[in-house]
């Protein structure tokens, strides 16, 4: 019975990055010796084990072989005569089967170390086309180590169309492809991500609302990268670049979604483009089983991003108006959240981007002056019944119409 150390936790090690957490596989045991030991049995496909102490993960030397389409179409044979290399051959990419003993020595079968120093992503085996999970994983390998110089081996792109085209991508759970790329939006450069997907053909099976947008043009004036895939891929990053949290990320994403049903004739304006996204965010929201706060703020921006643009040039009763629609006086903790979103769509984009939004700003300001005014103010006055909501909201409208005339004399 041996331990290795294996994965993540080797590779990252090599590369000078921080290890977040460590996995072993055991070589010559059986479940029964495991338990004895004290490991606590925890794997539900094939024998996994928490360590007594460390309760890292420890699992049993393993292959597998394909019996069905998809995720769940294997069948797993564990057993003290599978030896590390065969173990290791079933792993995605070389870069992920390099194992360690005990002494510090490198086991290396497939080439890993050689990958690493190249800036390879490879995989280990034609193995790797039995499971269209690693075409996602491989994808959020190539954003998260993109800044270190990382690319997709000519051979494994060549692979991964062949998957696609032989349709193992179809057989994805959408749990599945939400949980690869909620973390590849939440890494550093979330759009190599969809880039390496687009690249093998999976993008247009799993979101083709995205594929989609990629060559259709925008007008220059407003968006010199011209192309609107282009652009959600530069908000994005901007969104990455700027720490946002994840129901930001999605919102960003999903923008634009609209302008890839603009009739060709209109081309490259978009009017309409929100209106026309909104059902294709419900519907991608719902079939990736999106969580509820991504997908409310994703509604929220794609319906009102121009909107929020054009703030500053609003009159009161207008920008009261869409204060409401965005729920701001019940939910004031989301309007920094949409405020960011349309901050990143108009700033990510070529040529001089400005490095400002002032129509957030603007619309910021609008509502802290508007929520100074209190319905309590209105009851003091003896208004009551459902003539207060009424007061409540001209009182605020005039407030912003006068608070807007006072701006405008100023510039003026």
């Amino acid at each position: 019975m041996k331990t290795y150390l294996v994965g993540g936790a080797v590779r990252d090690r090599l590369l000078g990055l921080d290890v977040r957490e460590r996995d072993w596989v055991v070589v010559g045991a059986s479940p029964e010796q495991m338990a004895d030991q004290g490991f606590l049995p925890v794997g539900k496909d094939f024998p996994v084990f928490l360590h007594p102490r460390s309760k890292e993960e420890y699992a049993l030397a393993r292959t597998e072989r394909k019996t069905a389409k998809g995720y769940h179409g294997f069948n797993f044979h564990t057993g003290p005569e599978v030896t590390l290399e065969q173990d290791l051959q079933r792993r995605d990419l070389t870069i992920n089967a390099i194992a360690e003993d005990d002494d510090g020595r490198l086991i290396d079968p497939y080439g890993g170390q050689a990958d690493l120093a190249a800036r390879s992503l490879r995989h280990v085996s034609e193995a790797f086309a039995e499971d269209p999970v690693r075409i996602l994983r491989l994808a959020r390998f190539a954003a998260r180590f993109a800044p270190l110089g990382f690319t997709v081996h000519a051979d494994t792109r060549a692979l991964m169309r062949e998957m696609v085209n032989a349709g193992e991508v179809d057989a994805l759970v959408p749990e599945r492809v939400w949980q690869e790329m909620q973390r590849a939006l939440m890494g550093p450069g979330p759009s190599v991500f969809f880039e390496t997907l687009r690249d093998c053909g999976a993008l247009a099976r799993l979101l083709p609302e995205l594929d989609a947008l990629h060559g259709v043009p925008q007008t220059e004036k407003y968006h010199p990268e011209v192309d609107s895939g282009l652009h959600v891929m530069m908000a994005l990053d901007l969104s990455a670049a700027e720490d946002q949290p994840l129901p930001v990320r999605y919102a960003v994403l999903c923008h634009d979604f609209g302008k890839a049903r603009t009739p060709e004739q209109y081309l490259p304006a978009h009017r309409g483009h929100e209106q026309r996204g909104v059902p294709l965010v419900e519907a991608v929201s719902a079939r990736l089983k999106v969580p509820a706060e991504c997908r409310d703020l994703a509604l929220l921006v794609t319906a009102e991003h121009l909107n929020l643009h054009r703030a500053e040039e609003a009159r009161g009763e207008t920008l009261l108006r869409l204060l409401e629609r965005l729920d701001a006086f019940r939910r004031p903790e989301r309007l920094p959240q949409v405020v960011a979103a349309c901050s990143c769509d108009a700033r990510g984009r070529g040529g001089n981007p400005p490095t400002r939004y002032s129509g957030g700003e603007h619309l910021l300001a609008a509502y802290a002056l508007a929520n100074e005014i209190q319905a309590r103010e209105v009851l003091a006055d003896g208004i009551s019944g459902p003539q207060v909501g009424e007061e409540l909201r001209q009182r605020r409208a005039r407030r912003l119409e006068t608070w807007r005339k006072q701006q405008r004399a100023t510039k003026k």
